[in-house]
């Protein structure tokens, strides 16, 4: 559960939201992308409510979430506009996560690194302002782990503003700008990257570094 948590976060970059399980690391992107409404309180993303943003950001589940459909309708379906006019970027988004040869084969039968890898494609093919990832590449393979961390990386440099959780220490010095550390409903520490691992600023975030804090 969240509570009184007060927070800005700024274009452009990758933040890395942190913290130990049940801190309300994935309510706090859940409320972000609009699928919880806060009992208070309001959220902007940049001059606009959540609500009106649905259409300009995108969200990556620790479970991928796939229609019982092939690989390659699953992109349709998520991208219409797209599928009608230009279908080659269907395609050109399987190419980038290497799965042009299992764009007939139905998207549940994919292996587990597979079908995160479809939902980040999916997730990307419309280019969104912003996109959200809870805990995305937890327990996949460490090819897979690559690939959808490059993607990231590639798609924060073309404009997008990644919001991501990890508990991954090493994943998020790899990948932030800036770490959101989040400790039992509240905003314990917000700072670069480099800072939060160097120097932590709060004890708490200390704790969770050193391993004292369990998951």
């Amino acid at each position: 559960m969240l509570q009184g948590v007060n927070l800005r976060i700024y274009e452009p970059g990758i933040t890395v939201i942190m913290g130990p399980n049940g801190a309300g690391k994935t309510m706090f992107l859940r409320c972000l992308h609009g699928l919880i409404i806060p009992d208070q309180g309001v959220i902007t993303l940049g001059p606009l409510t959540v609500a009106n943003s649905r259409d300009e950001q995108a969200m990556v589940f620790q479970q991928p979430v796939l229609l019982r459909r092939t690989v390659l309708q699953n992109l349709a379906f998520a991208a219409p506009g797209i599928a009608k006019t230009d279908p080659r970027r269907l395609i050109q988004a399987l190419e980038s996560v290497n799965l042009t040869d299992r764009a007939g084969q139905p998207a549940r039968m994919l292996s587990g690194g597979e079908q995160q890898r479809l939902a980040l494609a999916r997730a990307l093919l419309n280019e969104p302002a912003l996109l959200l990832l809870d805990e995305a590449t937890a327990s996949l393979d460490p090819a897979s782990v690559l690939l959808i961390e490059s993607l990231v990386k590639a798609q924060s440099a073309r404009g997008t503003k990644v919001i991501l959780v990890s508990h991954d220490q090493c994943q998020a010095r790899r990948l932030a700008d800036e770490i959101v550390f989040i400790a039992n409903g509240q905003v314990a520490e917000q700072s670069p990257a480099e800072q939060f691992f160097t120097a932590p600023q709060t004890r708490t975030a200390k704790a969770y570094l050193a391993g004292e804090i369990l998951f």
